[in-house]
């Protein structure tokens, strides 16, 4: 890292060096809601800004991390690995030492050996020698410290930080959701596949933040939420929907054309159903998934009274009160306590 790829995270969070844990944590998620790439779509300069906020987040909200980035500036992270002077086993103190002197890295190390590298004031000699690799290549694995660099062994250790992996919720109508849906994000377009259901979880690889210390980005997890539908609901993996039917369509019974995703079809229904009862449409619910056909559609019989009716439906209902033998509250007659 140059001397002008140098970042002050504490100025990156409008913060100094006596911030508090929890000054950090407040300064994060204010820039991190004004910076989401969600809340300025197409914005790169809000995108970086949110990638700056991110890393310096990372940093200062490990207590570990904050103390080498205080210790060592922009080499925080090559610092205190084995070899590494003033590091791991080593009794040299750097602590208050000024590292914005040298434009590199390398530049440091060479003053440090005495080789009088450009642009690094000379300074101590050592007869320490030792080889350091910067990181390169693509991590792999997790676990352990996701920092490690071994400069002394001259290998890459580090394993893939969770910083560079993003997690966003993704609302989506019912129907994006049925048919599936091509959604632009900051880093490129996704594909959300037909069938995802409230809860679903998609990984995106490499789309999520960029990684500042290999040049990689992360992956891009998605958790699905659908918007409240008028007609349709999930059971499990089923649809569900209500259909009101007529007193006389209850007790005679009738054919009715019910919405599914894919239009209208013709239901038959029985005389004599109850309100509530529910009716099966096979293979018209929600797609299974990699193309294994559709769930059901749980059709919910309610009868609904209407509020007005013309004199001779009530002429009409009168006659039937008057003659009907069916009496639903026979059965009430036994009940006690």
């Amino acid at each position: 890292m140059s001397a002008t790829d140098y970042k002050d995270y504490y100025t990156t969070l409008g913060l100094d060096k006596t911030a508090t844990a929890e000054d950090i944590k407040k300064a994060y998620r204010k820039l991190a809601r004004k910076y989401h790439p969600d809340m300025n779509p197409g914005n790169k300069q809000a995108e970086a800004s949110f990638k700056d906020v991110s890393e310096a987040y990372e940093v200062l909200s490990d207590p570990e991390k904050r103390g080498k980035y205080d210790q060592f500036g922009q080499y925080w992270n090559q610092a205190g690995a084995t070899g590494w002077p003033g590091g791991a086993g080593s009794a040299q103190d750097f602590s208050g030492f000024d590292f914005s002197q040298f434009n590199s890295f390398d530049d440091f190390i060479n003053s440090l050996l005495g080789r009088g590298a450009t642009g690094a004031r000379p300074g101590s000699s050592s007869s320490r020698s030792y080889s350091y690799r910067t990181q390169t290549g693509n991590p792999s694995g997790f676990g352990g410290s996701p920092y490690g660099n071994d400069l002394g062994s001259g290998f890459n250790t580090r394993n893939p930080s969770s910083v560079a992996d993003t997690e966003a919720i993704i609302t989506l109508t019912l129907a994006e959701a049925f048919h599936g849906v091509q959604k632009r994000f900051a880093t490129g377009e996704v594909t959300i596949p037909s069938g995802v259901k409230p809860g679903s979880r998609i990984r995106v690889r490499g789309q999520g933040q960029l990684d500042p210390y290999n040049q990689q980005r992360g992956d891009l997890y998605l958790k699905v939420e659908i918007q409240p539908h008028s007609f349709f609901q999930f059971d499990g993996d089923n649809l569900v929907c209500e259909v009101p039917v007529t007193p006389d369509e209850m007790v005679l019974g009738t054919s009715i054309e019910v919405p599914t995703p894919d239009g209208m079809v013709t239901m038959n229904i029985p005389a004599g159903i109850r309100s509530g009862q529910s009716l099966r449409l096979r293979g018209k619910g929600w797609p299974k998934p990699k193309g294994g056909g559709r769930t059901d559609q749980l059709v919910k019989i309610i009868v609904v009274p209407p509020k007005e009716i013309s004199p001779s439906e009530r002429e009409y209902y009168e006659k039937i009160r008057a003659s009907r033998t069916f009496n639903p509250r026979n059965s009430l007659k036994d009940i006690k306590l």
